[in-house]
């Protein structure tokens, strides 16, 4: 099989898709020939198959990086942040073809993997102005010593991003670590690696220098030997605690190597009665049904007030089932399928889970009955705390509503949980939402608004939700340089 394949995608426009690795700037097939098949959920059936990486081959990655970073991070940082702003460039040049891409193997609707797209340019091109803005410090102790504390870049960076948002986890990880000088082994979600792969023509295309950024394509086992892999400083993982616990692990045994980690999520969605109503409708069904549920800080629990409780209830029934279902390619399309039968099959064990348990469906519950990963928009009433699907993270289009009284009673349920990813807070009162936004243990807490990122704002986990931040000041000088002091005494 070629590294490079001319591909068709759904709405007939063609392209060519990389398949192979991407490793020293160049697409190559894996050591052994091993591939492994890679699908399109609105349809279930094969796109293309990619190559995957073994163990020599991620040592080959290494290789290539660790040749490439003495010359990478000590080099013009001015040269840094050029080639991330072409790189910019060219994922905007090629925008309608990524987001195709998106679609055609996430099964994200085309409109807003377009946004996917320009976010992900907008992130790369905030990091390469942050390229020569990394600034040291000088530290006056006393007469007779001159010191200075400079921020260094990490070295070899080893990156696991999820299925979820593909080019946008990319451009999450790599901004910010080509930015500060490090080079990448970056691994790709076994099911969605395409987007990624293309985007790797782009970074040869603007002249990237070779072994900078290297994608390596495969299963649990290849992040494995990125983690424990020996050689590599710095391991970045987007996914479940779970795994996000195994990578932690792997870290530890191997080198210690530094670990951030942007885990899940159960996040609370907080509705007083005195918010505007309508508009924290559309911000909870933004919050839960948003990429099909597969988000990591998707408000999946909705506490609302007693007084507006059937209010919501109504109006939330009416607004899911407004939702357009079905094919990404498709503008009116809101919510596309989910990106796997594996993540298929566990939502619908979550709603049969909540039906047996007690829990009353508003709407939804069930399969969408057509080709493709479908599940209709699922409300749940009359939960328990207990619940599974109030405890556990679905990552679906479910959600549960619960009603409170008072604010120390819903800062309690909202604290009560393993998580600690994100939170939203609808009310008019200010002081209400500085001080339930304070209250709560939780990296960001969205006001009157809910899945409203932006790259300079710091996203990351309290609790078993992760280690560290993505975006922001500190998505780049906590997460990929290190402080070297430097103490000379002085002959005076």
């Amino acid at each position: 099989m070629a590294t490079i394949l001319d591909v068709t995608l759904p709405n007939g426009k063609s392209y060519k898709q990389p398949v192979g690795l991407f490793i020293n700037n160049e697409f190559v097939k894996s050591q052994d020939g091993k591939t492994f098949g890679v699908e399109n959920p609105s349809t279930e059936k094969q796109i293309v198959s990619v190559y995957e990486a073994g163990e020599a081959d991620v040592d080959l990655a290494v290789d290539a990086a660790e040749a490439a970073f003495e010359k990478w991070g000590f080099g013009d940082s001015t040269v840094r942040g050029r080639l991330l702003n072409d790189l910019a460039d060219k994922l905007e040049e090629h925008s309608e073809t990524l987001a195709s891409i998106e679609s055609s193997n996430n099964g994200k609707p085309l409109s807003l993997a377009r946004i996917d797209v320009q976010l992900s340019a907008d992130c790369i091109r905030n990091y390469g102005g942050w390229a020569n803005k990394i600034y040291g410090d000088v530290v006056d102790s006393g007469e007779g010593y001159f010191n200075y504390i400079r921020r260094e870049p990490i070295g070899v960076c080893g990156q696991v991003i999820p299925w979820n948002f593909p080019l946008l986890m990319m451009a999450w990880k790599i901004g910010p670590a080509l930015a500060a000088g490090n080079t990448i082994v970056l691994k790709t979600a076994e099911s969605t690696p395409l987007s990624a792969l293309y985007a790797a023509n782009l970074v040869k295309e603007v002249g990237f220098p070779p072994g900078v950024l290297n994608i390596v394509s495969g299963y649990g086992k290849t992040g494995q030997y990125i983690s424990s892999h020996m050689r590599i400083k710095k391991i970045a993982f987007t996914g479940s605690t779970a795994t996000g616990r195994h990578v932690m692990r792997s870290a530890a045994a191997s080198n210690l190597k530094k670990v951030t980690l942007e885990l899940g999520g159960k996040s609370p969605n907080i509705v007083f009665d005195d918010c505007d109503v309508d508009k924290a409708v559309e911000f909870a069904n933004m919050g839960i049904y948003f990429n099909s549920g597969e988000v990591c800080c998707a408000g999946s629990r909705i506490y609302v007030q007693e007084s507006i409780y059937e209010t919501f209830l109504e109006k939330l029934k009416a607004r899911a089932e407004k939702n357009v279902l079905g094919d990404p390619f498709d503008e009116n399309t809101f919510q596309g399928p989910q990106t796997s039968r594996l993540q298929l099959d566990r939502i619908l064990s979550y709603i049969d889970d909540g039906i047996k348990g007690g829990a009353r469906v508003i709407t939804g519950g069930k399969r969408v009955d057509r080709e493709g990963y479908f599940v209709h928009p699922t409300i749940f009433a009359d939960v328990t705390e207990d619940m599974k699907i109030v405890k556990e993270e679905i990552f679906g289009p479910v959600v549960t509503i619960t009603k409170f009284n008072t604010v120390d009673e819903v800062i309690k349920l909202a604290n009560d949980t393993d998580y600690g990813l994100a939170a939203g807070v609808h009310t008019t009162n200010i002081n209400k939402a500085i001080h339930v936004a304070n209250r709560i243990r939780a990296g960001t807490i969205w006001v009157n608004t809910y899945n409203d990122f932006h790259h300079n704002i710091p996203f990351g986990g309290f609790n078993q939700s992760g280690i560290g931040r993505e975006l922001g000041k500190e998505g780049i000088s906590e997460a990929y340089t290190q402080s070297k002091s430097v103490r000379i005494k002085l002959d005076i």
